[in-house]
């Protein structure tokens, strides 16, 4: 078994065939007639590349015809073209009904529900153009047609045939050049377009090996990736997953690129390929699948790990052309040829495989997901049969012509059919949102990088504070502290008076009754000592005393009318004086009696302050000692301020 170095160069030189030779019976006698002549002296001619189409049809193009054939073989309807259809670039299925192809520098838009009445069924959609058309892309989702022209760029159409936008390989945005960073003399898109339809991404490579992401929406390079250390030669493949897989087939290596930024996920090795071109499938389980002429079906999950079918195979098996993915998308046909003689030779770096008369070929159906086969089988003696009695004996069949016929016939296969869009939800599903980290490497450095910031904001937080500190000091020296310090110390001693001189008068009210000069010399004192406390705050010492004090004295004050007081005596008598601004009373007011009873109405306030108390208990010398005492703490006050 050849086992390839995933470091050398192939060359795959491989013999293509009728395939109907490999057989002896008169049915595939015939076909092999059919091959045999020139192309010109039949009906149909060659059929160029197919594809499969959700009905259950297989479509291809020969010569100036466009066929749709049923799976039988039969033709369901033509469409002659008036222009020689390429045989390099398949037709695309447009939705809707459409199909686009290309035909001598032209996109060619074919209408098959037109067909058979008086509209034509072919239109011009664009072109021609004096250059070569490299390929063509087709999105359903944003009804849009990408064609890439040799030399000339991307062109982006609306399914009617407005153009969208054009791009070349090299944009320059705010002065900056992007893309042809090595060479912009014979740089430009080389690629066919291949399409992400989860994305809305459009991805082309050009000739100095630079790999570009676009916006389906606009000409606006998302990013562009240089893997020129790979080559210049790939083949591109939309996961439709988050995965975007490049083939390179001189290195024999597959790349699996994140969408979002082209960095590589994962790379593999596989085995030599027939072609340049070859084109892998991937399914609806995102398992992508390539044929090798080792005789193997390399299979990579989104994940990069590798699944061989079958296990082991003769030595002269290849796998020449590819696979055809199931109408369920989650299974893969794939044709292994027997070879009569098949060599490779390496020269140098170069691996040279050549490969000759082919014996039989192996049809099977697999699942990579599962790693298994459903069914393999080597005699297609009905299938050739059916399609020698059908339309198909006016062309000369290939090997992959057969493999689609086999494909759309679906013997045995367990799937139901599933449509475009249906399969494109499975796989858009697998995407996975990536967690954007903010600290990347070693977690040891990341837990030290943390702790030196908490240690920075804790020397910023005390650095703060210090300068509060320092601002209200600076202030305070502005204002004398000298001064300031000592009127303090003073307003302090004037307060612990001012508590034991209302303590006191307070124990008198509450042990006897009191006049109503006693209970005003209360009441002033307490507010002379809530305006101490306000000076002694630091909101005023600071001079920010802006505010208007919301202090509620507990005794009434005088408001210029009239007012009362209510008090227990000693002998826990209830007593309510009754104070009016003038001194006429009624006589018939036996309150008025009650009051004269216990209050001297002679009495007045002295200059000093002082005043006269009579009909109760108690020392009245000490008495007006202490209202003596509190009007010299209000003059002490008052000189103080």
């Amino acid at each position: 078994m050849f086992i390839l170095h995933p470091s050398v160069i192939i060359l795959a030189v491989v013999v293509q065939f009728p395939f109907a030779v490999t057989y002896n019976s008169q049915h595939f006698k015939r076909l092999a007639l059919f091959a045999a002549e020139k192309p010109s002296q039949k009906a149909g001619g060659q059929l160029f590349k197919n594809f499969v189409g959700d009905d259950g049809r297989v479509f291809a193009c020969s010569d100036k015809s466009f066929f749709a054939f049923e799976k039988n073989g039969s033709i369901a309807w033509t469409v002659h073209l008036n222009y020689t259809c390429s045989a390099d670039i398949a037709p695309v299925h447009g939705g809707s009904r459409k199909i686009y192809l290309v035909a001598e520098n032209r996109v060619l838009k074919i209408h098959p529900f037109k067909n058979g009445t008086t509209d034509s069924a072919v239109e011009v959609f664009f072109g021609p153009v004096e250059t070569d058309i490299v390929g063509i892309a087709v999105s359903i989702s944003s009804s849009c047609v990408v064609i890439n022209v040799k030399n000339r760029g991307l062109f982006a159409f609306r399914l009617h045939g407005k153009l969208l936008w054009s791009a070349g390989p090299v944009l320059y945005r705010h002065g900056y050049r992007q893309g042809c960073r090595k060479c912009t003399t014979d740089c430009y898109f080389t690629s066919v377009p291949v399409i992400d339809h989860c994305e809305a991404s459009i991805y082309v490579s050009n000739t100095v090996g630079e790999l570009y992401s676009l916006s389906i929406r606009g000409p606006h390079f998302k990013w562009i990736q240089d893997f020129s250390l790979y080559g210049n030669k790939f083949t591109i493949t939309s996961g439709n997953n988050g995965l975007l897989y490049v083939i390179i087939p001189d290195k024999a290596q597959i790349l699996a690129l994140e969408v979002s930024m082209g960095s590589i996920v994962w790379e593999g090795s596989i085995g030599p390929l027939s072609s340049e071109d070859y084109e892998p499938v991937v399914d609806a389980n995102g398992w992508i699948s390539i044929g090798s002429l080792d005789g193997f079906l390399y299979s990579f999950s989104p994940t990069g790990s590798l699944k061989k079918f079958p296990q082991s195979t003769r030595v002269s098996s290849v796998i020449q052309v590819n696979p055809v993915l199931d109408c369920s998308g989650y299974a893969v046909y794939v044709s292994q040829t027997e070879m009569q003689e098949r060599e490779a030779n390496i020269i140098g770096e170069n691996t040279y495989v050549a490969a000759m008369k082919p014996r039989n070929a192996v049809f099977t159906l697999l699942v990579p997901v599962l790693g298994s086969s459903y069914w393999s089988e080597s005699d297609h003696s009905n299938l050739l049969f059916n399609l020698s009695q059908s339309d198909m004996k006016h062309f000369s069949t290939d090997e992959r012509t057969l493999l689609s016929f086999f494909a759309v016939s679906r013997n045995g296969n367990p799937f139901p059919c599933r449509a475009t869009r249906q399969k494109l939800a499975s796989s858009c599903s697998l995407i996975k949102p990536k967690n954007i980290g903010i600290y990347t490497g070693n977690p040891s450095t990341i837990v030290l990088f943390l702790l030196s910031e908490s240690v920075l904001l804790v020397l910023l937080a005390a650095s703060v504070k210090y300068c509060c500190i320092f601002w209200r000091k600076k202030r305070l020296q502005i204002l004398n502290l000298g001064t300031f310090l000592e009127k303090r110390r003073s307003l302090r001693l004037q307060q612990k008076e001012f508590d034991r001189a209302i303590t006191e008068l307070e124990q008198k009210v509450s042990d006897e009754a009191v006049t109503n000069g006693v209970l005003e010399t209360l009441n002033d004192l307490v507010k002379e000592r809530e305006g101490i406390k306000r000076k002694l705050s630091t909101t005023y010492s600071l001079g920010r005393d802006g505010e208007k004090s919301g202090l509620k004295t507990v005794l009434p004050l005088y408001d210029g009318t009239s007012r009362s007081h209510s008090f227990q005596a000693s002998k826990k008598e209830s007593v309510t004086i009754f104070h009016t601004p003038t001194d006429s009373v009624s006589s018939g007011d036996s309150s008025l009696d009650e009051i004269q009873g216990f209050v001297n109405p002679s009495s007045s306030e002295h200059s000093c302050g002082e005043i006269e108390v009579v009909g109760m208990k108690g020392d009245e010398m000490e008495k007006r000692n202490m209202v003596g005492r509190s009007q010299s703490l209000r003059r002490r006050t008052m000189s103080f301020q």
